[in-house]
Formats: C-alpha cells, sequence, structure tokens
C-alpha cells in the first residue's frame, strides 16, 4: 500500500470486531455528478429499503453496533450519527441522497447499499501516514463555519483518522474535513469501508469489490487496488 493506514491498538481494544478495507485508486476522473451517478444513488436507496424491510436504519444490527461504539468513546449516537446511518436516514427520506460529484456519488452509493460507512480521502492532499486513534484532545481539525475557516479540537478520547497534519476525520467516521475531501479536481484517492462485527468481513469485501467496480466502469484505466480487510 502506498498510503500507510494504521489502526492502534486503543481503537482496536475499543472496537475488536472493527474491521477496514481500503481501495487505492490512481487516474481517476471525476466531475459533476452525472445520470449515471445520480441513478446509482436511486438504486441504492432502493436497495437499502429492501435491506431495512421496514426497520428504521438505527434498528439494523450493524448500526446497532457503531451506536453502541460512539457510546463507548463519549459520543451521543442519535446526535452524531456514523455516516453510514445518516446518509441511510437521508436517502429514505423525502429530499433523498445528496448529488456531491460524481466519485463521492459512488461511495455513496456503495454506502447506502450495503449499509456501511464509506469514505474517501484525496491521496494528494494527504500528509503522511493515516492514523485511526483515540485523540489526546489538543489535535487541530479545521472545517468550515458559516463560510469562514475554523479549527476544532476533538474530544479527548474520541476517535479520529488524522495524518500528519491533524485530524481529518472526526468522530470516527461522522465528520470529513474539508481539506482532504474528494473534488472535482481529484485523480488519486484512497477508500475506506468501515464495519464491525456483527456484520461478516466477506460482506465488507462485496462491498469493496463492488466500489472497485465502479471505479472502473466510470474512470476508464484507472489503476485500482483493492486490500485485504484489516
Amino acid at each position: 500500500m502506498t498510503l500507510t493506514l494504521t489502526v492502534s491498538d486503543e481503537v482496536r481494544a475499543l472496537a475488536p470486531g472493527f474491521t477496514h478495507v481500503a481501495i487505492e485508486a490512481d487516474g481517476l476522473v471525476n466531475g459533476p455528478s452525472t445520470e449515471a451517478s445520480s441513478a446509482l444513488l436511486d438504486d441504492a436507496a432502493r436497495r437499502l429499503a429492501v435491506r431495512l424491510d421496514g426497520r428504521a436504519p438505527h434498528e439494523d444490527p450493524h448500526m446497532v453496533a457503531w451506536r453502541e461504539v460512539y457510546t463507548a468513546f463519549g459520543s451521543k449516537p442519535s446526535r452524531t450519527r456514523n455516516s453510514a446511518e445518516a446518509l441511510a436516514k437521508r436517502a429514505l427520506s423525502e429530499g433523498g441522497l445528496p448529488r456531491i460529484n460524481v466519485l463521492v456519488d459512488l461511495y455513496n452509493a456503495i454506502s447506502v447499499a450495503h449499509l456501511i460507512p464509506v469514505g474517501g480521502e484525496d491521496t494528494d492532499r494527504i500528509q503522511g501516514a493515516m492514523t485511526l486513534q483515540r485523540a489526546a484532545g489538543d489535535e487541530e481539525f479545521v472545517t468550515v463555519a458559516g463560510g469562514e475557516e475554523v479549527v476544532e479540537h476533538p474530544d479527548a478520547g474520541e476517535v479520529v483518522w488524522t495524518d500528519a497534519v491533524g485530524v481529518t476525520c472526526r468522530r470516527w467516521n461522522w465528520r470529513q474535513g474539508p481539506r482532504t475531501r474528494l473534488t472535482e479536481q481529484t485523480t488519486s484517492a484512497v477508500f475506506l469501508l468501515e464495519s464491525l462485527a456483527p456484520m461478516p468481513v466477506g460482506d465488507v469485501e462485496r462491498a469493496g469489490a463492488e466500489l472497485a467496480e465502479l471505479l472502473e466502469k466510470f474512470s476508464p484505466g484507472a489503476r485500482i487496488t483493492v486490500h485485504a480487510p484489516a
């Protein structure tokens, strides 16, 4: 793996059933959402409805596990939902899923269809290695509020993704920082699919394979590497 990803022992102890699949991709072509990427989001919402069979997203066993982990590191899961639950809630609402750009649409569609948190980071914007760890509380998370750039600090003990510069995503997968997000100019990215027990590892692998197929379809000629679950 060109980009080093590390999960700290503290996070492993907090969530022994945590698994992630990383997909590295170079030579990607991004741009505004298209009819094809929009159709994928609509199809994902239909697949989600079938999966839930009348239940609310937070009642799914995988989402229950994420809520328990969020509670364990001090976050209120009904206020700061994991990314998959938040997207699923929007998918089932009247407004539906947002259309961001092609690459984000692709990984959001996989997240919703499989009810699994999926994120994408622009590897050209990442500095050094990425680590999933519990925050000391003095790390910097640069975000935007009211149109202005602001610096936040995670809570002590909060689970965060970081690189050499600071926090790239708060509360595990709740809020990504704008510095490393995928934009229409992104050509290289790493996608992370994250799961907890009781979701079988095979389910995460299948979701990753589907995302890799979509990346190949929408960016012909891209160099894509799907890494083994870790």
